[in-house]
């Protein structure tokens, strides 16, 4: 299974697709887009219609090389149940040090949100080796960029929540390690082929950033 680390040292653009609202009769063509046009992050919020069938969907078609997962985990049950659909990406809003110690106690790419240090530090001593800054938009770059000062180097931060191709690598050049998308990437109802353009653009100004 692919892990962040792997497919960041890859070659991998930085990007987590968020597939609020996403449909289970929708997800594969919505994951083919995004795949296609290197997208290799995915996750499913639980609070999607019926987001355990289409993560599990998802994971069989291509979980081989790209890492799928949920958004939206609140409680240790979610966590369980995201386990048996075999894939390996958590992704919460929030500091919960028993979401945090179960993903990473069998064996989850856990990425919990944060907003201050200190909730930043709870969730690297619960086990989290990447966070989330969240909502990214409200603290802006800067924020980020003072916070990595303090915060280990070898831990990784994700900005998301306002974050769309015009400002990606500005958290880049702040220090994140990647950027999650969700409205700019992908909304219910939007066709699979624009959302493809919305990831082919994305995918190309994060790799203008290391050329």
């Amino acid at each position: 299974m692919p892990t962040l680390d792997r497919l960041l040292a890859a070659g991998a653009a930085p990007a987590i697709a968020i597939l609020r609202g996403v449909k289970p009769v929708e997800a594969l063509a919505v994951g083919a887009a995004l795949v296609g046009a290197g997208v290799r992050m995915i996750e499913v919020p639980l609070n999607s219609p019926d987001p355990f069938a289409s993560i599990a969907a998802l994971q069989a078609e291509f979980g081989d090389d790209t890492l799928i997962g949920a958004g939206t985990v609140l409680d240790v049950a979610a966590v369980d149940r995201l386990a048996e659909t075999g894939a390996g990406l958590l992704v919460a809003p929030n500091v919960d040090a028993r979401v945090i110690a179960r993903g990473v106690a069998i064996g989850l790419e856990v990425l919990p949100g944060f907003f201050t240090p200190s909730e930043a530090f709870v969730a690297l001593e619960a086990g989290a080796r990447h966070l989330k800054l969240f909502p990214a938009l409200s603290a802006g770059p800067p924020h980020l960029k003072a916070m990595r000062e303090v915060l280990p180097p070898d831990s990784g931060t994700w900005a998301v929540g306002g974050v769309d191709v015009t400002n990606a690598r500005d958290w880049l050049d702040a220090g994140a390690e990647g950027v999650a998308l969700g409205g700019a990437l992908y909304r219910p109802g939007l066709e699979p082929a624009e959302i493809g353009r919305r990831a082919q653009a994305l995918v190309a100004a994060l790799k203008s950033r290391e050329a």
